[in-house]
């Protein structure tokens, strides 16, 4: 859903579409990183299994991942499972006749989701959320634009969850200890890129507030000044 390699945000309602008028096909969608900061209609997008988890936007704890299922899609097909423990059917039938967990279950990973939940709800929800999330990328794309930075996806894809910059074309910049410097500052950011091109990734998502991305962008500022990186930066050809 949102593909956090580059920051993409997908038309899921578009991919049902296009996949329901395949015929008979499952529709799987792993939103990781959008549910709970995008509205997700799971009739009108078509989608049979939607697979999320506990941290990231419902900002929990890791360890406790859920699937909302298509009941007659994962009674049919659940039969095929190739994992004992990750046996959803099963798990699901467990559920309802005893309310266990077939296995030890993450304990403090569901309490802290139940939490997650009510202060999520108490947010404002998806709208609340997002909206947070959305004002956050405002502040640091404009921050970014500002010293000549350009995000990698085109802005008509781009998510608010996640913000990828490409390098500046400068050979004073070494992004190990452009991510030192930041480190220091006490702003910790993605260690590295998952493309091809040269860029490096930023969040917006967490207990984070536009407070924050005001004081990345000054920081960043701050690092590009000391490296002797010249502002506003040329960009890299993509």
């Amino acid at each position: 859903h949102h593909e956090t390699t580059a920051g993409t945000l997908n038309d899921i309602k578009a991919i049902g579409a296009a996949v329901k008028g395949a015929g008979d096909v499952t529709y799987i969608v792993d939103s990781m990183s959008a549910f709970g900061a995008y509205d997700v209609d799971l009739a009108e997008c078509q989608i049979d299994f939607l697979v999320s988890s506990a941290n990231k936007n419902i900002e929990g704890v890791p360890g406790f991942a859920f699937a909302l299922c298509n009941r007659e899609k994962m009674e049919t097909q659940g039969v095929n499972a190739r994992s004992l423990s990750l046996d959803l059917l099963e798990q699901w039938k467990g559920l309802e006749g005893n309310g266990q967990f077939r296995f030890t279950p993450p304990t403090h990973a569901m309490l802290a989701f139940r939490q997650a939940l009510e202060e999520h709800e108490a947010e404002g929800g998806v709208a609340g959320r997002g909206g947070r999330y959305a004002a956050n990328f405002q502040v640091l794309k404009d921050g970014m634009k500002e010293m000549g930075f350009e995000l990698l996806c085109p802005e008509d894809v781009q998510g608010t969850v996640i913000s990828t910059f490409l390098f500046p074309d400068d050979a004073n910049f070494d992004f190990q200890q452009f991510y030192t410097e930041l480190a220091a500052r006490g702003h910790v950011i993605y260690p590295g890129k998952l493309t091809k091109a040269d860029c490096f990734r930023l969040g917006n998502i967490g207990r984070v507030f536009e407070s924050d991305m005001h004081n990345l962008v000054s920081a960043i500022r701050d690092v590009l000044v000391k490296m002797d990186v010249s502002l506003p930066v040329k960009q890299i050809e993509v």
